[in-house]
């Protein structure tokens, strides 16, 4: 297989990680688009340079925030910016990762990923959307947000899949034809939110407190985050996610 030049933009960070040692893997030769790397894509620096000969570009970039404002403001400048030095360079499939339900539940930050979505459709470049279900940090990563003696979880189900899995098959997809929307990535099975985030607590992963259900308006609550099609579903359960972690969580 020929060896491809594929640039990772948020290459450092959670899903970036594993985007990398998928490619690396593969064979192929990541380039990490991440400002310790002198690029940064909120002003476009070294977007260019880094970009010299890359065959695709996998978009992994994030920003840590709920409020609408800021999400927008991040995946607009950062996906303007990085379409279109991805034009410049002749890169010949780009590929951005998104959410199940990032245009059915109602969030600041997925009005974000959907102006990203915008971005990447607009951008005239050959393109690949994948919409994955939420990684089984998600439960943590909703404790850690809200501070207080009562952790206050959002009732509702959600299938979620390993970010391991979600890195893999991101750069399976990178080296295929671009197939505009692909089909969703979900986990093997369904959890509620509270359960998922009672358990993690229970193995240590998560400060021990009262978990108070709430029903979120907005479509979270009611389904909005499961996939409504088919579509290829990963192997690792909630479950062995918790197994496999316990040991750092003590």
């Amino acid at each position: 297989m020929k060896t491809l030049r594929i640039a990772v933009a948020g290459g450092t960070g959670l899903a970036g990680r594993q985007v990398v040692e998928a490619l690396r893997a593969r064979g192929h030769s990541p380039v990490i688009l991440s400002r310790a790397a002198g690029v940064d894509l909120l002003t476009g620096a070294g977007l260019d340079a880094a970009l010299t000969g890359a065959d695709a570009v996998i978009d992994v970039s994030n920003v840590l925030t709920q409020r609408k404002a800021v999400a927008v403001a991040f995946f607009d400048k950062a996906g303007t910016n990085l379409t279109a030095a991805a034009a410049r360079a002749g890169v010949r499939h780009f590929l951005s990762l998104s959410i199940v339900g990032v245009d059915r539940v109602k969030n600041g930050y997925y009005t974000g990923k959907l102006r990203q979505e915008e971005i990447v459709r607009a951008s005239g470049l050959p393109w690949t959307i994948l919409r994955a279900t939420q990684f089984h940090e998600f439960a943590g990563q909703l404790l850690s947000s809200v501070p207080g003696p009562l952790a206050l979880i959002p009732t509702g189900q959600v299938q979620p899949i390993a970010v391991r899995e979600v890195g893999e098959h991101l750069a399976a997809l990178a080296v295929e034809p671009p197939r505009a929307m692909a089909p969703e990535l979900a986990g093997p099975r369904l959890e509620t939110l509270v359960d998922m985030a009672r358990r993690l607590m229970a193995a240590g992963g998560a400060r021990r407190r009262p978990i108070l259900p709430v029903h979120f308006p907005g479509g979270m609550s009611a389904g909005g985050l499961v996939p409504t099609g088919d579509g290829p579903r990963g192997t690792q359960t909630y479950t062995d996610w918790l197994a496999e972690n316990a040991p750092a969580f003590h």
